[in-house]
């Protein structure tokens, strides 16, 4: 603590990202990246912008990367936004659009970034609690707000809210701005960007960091109605013209123009998923339903901090979350075959 910090930073309690080590040869399975790499058109597109134009600031309104998420979606480019991360447009979205008089609303378990942002900007929030299987609740939410926000696959549980539940809760909250954190809803999820041109208070995020391997690269976006879209610009160009960088730009486009890539990633993910579930199941775990690259698991009969200390001691690392409701859970990334079949192997002496 230092006698020049302002009055207000002393209280801020800042996110804490996964742990990223520096060891070689571990199980890297707490994070959420994605074990495949980026397209190779991606990668290309990124090569061939190395070069003399590095001197010249990019386009401040990246329109060659909101053209290809507008034509992906079939929106209309007014209608995306673009960021250094859905992190940084998530911040912006906070102070542009959840600035309210009435508190805002989010799940008692989902990213916690949301308290973060709200401790940073002075927005009063409600805890809304899930159920008892970890579902969203929506009939919680049908009550005066001032804004309702929460990650679709949720984090860290990998629970889906179906489309027909979203559309219930925009209906129910017209007055309101929604916002659905898409990060992982490529992984078994369909998108409420379907929906924005018939909700004008509905704004979906996502990010290029799970799905399209782009972690390391920091893009994100929000889709939504053009005068949402034009709160975030405002807030944006008032921060940092220029979040996003020419490889940024070109490499995201890139991504998203190499479907074929994407489908094939993705369907690797969704079948290890689906049997790294079945075998931990069989090793006596309960894990959740998820729809995302991760599952959310426990034991009856182990400590889920003990699991994850002795699968650190053999060099696979996982999440475990050490909060009310899910300090028995540990999260677990889905990794190559390769990686899943070494954390398997480190959990059978644990179990």
């Amino acid at each position: 603590m230092s006698k020049f910090w302002s009055p207000f930073v002393k209280d801020l309690v800042p996110y804490v990202p996964g742990e990223q080590p520096k060891l070689q040869k571990l199980v890297k399975l707490n994070t959420n990246e994605n074990p495949y790499g980026p397209s190779p058109k991606a990668v290309a597109a990124m090569q061939a912008e190395l070069g003399d134009s590095l001197r010249l600031y990019p386009d401040p309104n990246s329109d060659q990367l909101k053209q290809a998420v507008a034509d992906y979606y079939g929106v209309q480019r007014a209608q995306v936004f673009v960021g250094n991360g859905s992190d940084e447009v998530l911040a912006h979205l906070f102070y542009g659009l959840f600035k309210q008089d009435q508190p805002i609303l989010f799940p008692d378990i989902t990213y916690s970034f949301y308290p973060v942002y709200c401790g940073l900007y002075g927005i009063a929030y409600e805890n809304v609690p899930l159920r008892d299987d970890f579902s969203i609740d929506v009939a919680a939410y049908l009550k005066p707000n001032g804004g309702i926000i929460f990650a679709n696959p949720n984090a860290p549980t990998g629970r889906l809210l179906a489309l027909d539940e979203i559309r219930r809760l925009l209906q129910g909250n017209p007055d309101s701005v929604v916002v659905i954190d898409e990060a992982y809803i490529d992984f078994g999820g369909q998108s409420a960007i379907s929906l924005v041109n018939d909700f004008p208070n509905l704004l979906v995020t996502q990010t290029l960091s799970k799905s399209r391997s782009l972690a390391g690269l920091r893009v994100g976006l929000a889709v939504g109605h053009a005068d949402l879209i034009e709160a975030l610009e405002r807030v944006k160009n008032s921060f940092n013209s220029y979040p996003l960088d020419r490889l940024a730009i070109v490499g995201a486009a890139a991504a998203f123009a190499d479907e074929d890539y994407f489908i094939e990633t993705c369907s690797k993910v969704i079948a290890s998923r689906e049997q790294v579930t079945a075998e931990l199941i069989k090793l006596g775990f309960n894990v959740l339903p998820s729809a995302a690259n991760f599952i959310f698991a426990t034991h009856p009969e182990r400590d889920a901090a003990a699991l994850a200390q002795g699968l650190r001691e053999q060099g696979v690392i996982v999440r475990h979350f050490n909060s009310a409701r899910i300090d028995q859970y540990l999260r677990i990334s889905i990794g190559t075959p390769e990686q899943n079949q070494a954390l398997l192997e480190a959990l059978k002496p644990l179990v």
